[in-house]
């Protein structure tokens, strides 16, 4: 982490002026998770403008939050998390949280903006009566799993997938 100076870095409400660069971190994102498996999903032409949208529609919402890494003007990281409903309803019913993207710049890794950005998360989610969150990891990415197991995470279910066409795109 030379030359940048992490008590510059202040983690606050991501605002509209922040969607641009919000969205170039989630085409980097995307690009990480796509060199470490080629199975996780491709940015589609204007992916990041889409996903610009979609925040700029969440951040007045009361279950949506959207946090930012910035030094000065510059966002360098990003969490994105919601309280959500993850049980149906023949099950007993509580606030939940889901944390759908984390991402920080790799310039900037290992000097805690991860950990700042999921503390954050943490403390918004606990003033609205939310208990536990949960997220998904790529199945390839150790330093992801060791960065959730070291905050605090736990094994609960795991997604898995089978794919329905062989080579040729014939059926098994």
């Amino acid at each position: 982490m030379d030359g940048y100076p992490v008590d510059q870095i202040v983690v606050r409400a991501a605002t509209a002026r922040d969607l641009d660069q919000i969205a170039r971190l989630w085409a980097a994102l995307v690009e990480y998770h796509r060199r470490m498996d080629a199975d996780l999903p491709e940015a589609a032409d204007g992916g990041p403008q889409r996903y610009a949208r979609r925040l700029a529609e969440r951040l007045a919402d009361p279950s949506t939050c959207v946090l930012v890494a910035a030094q000065g003007k510059q966002v360098v990281g990003y969490v994105l998390g919601f309280v959500v409903d993850l049980t149906a309803e023949m099950f007993v019913q509580g606030a939940s949280g889901f944390l759908a993207d984390i991402f920080v710049d790799e310039a900037y890794r290992g000097c805690g903006l991860g950990r700042s950005l999921v503390n954050e998360l943490t403390e918004w989610f606990k003033e609205r009566g939310v208990s536990y969150f949960e997220w998904h990891v790529a199945a390839h990415n150790h330093e992801g799993i060791a960065f959730w197991r070291a905050i605090g995470g736990r094994d609960v279910m795991l997604r898995m997938r089978a794919d329905l066409h062989d080579d040729k795109g014939d059926t098994p």
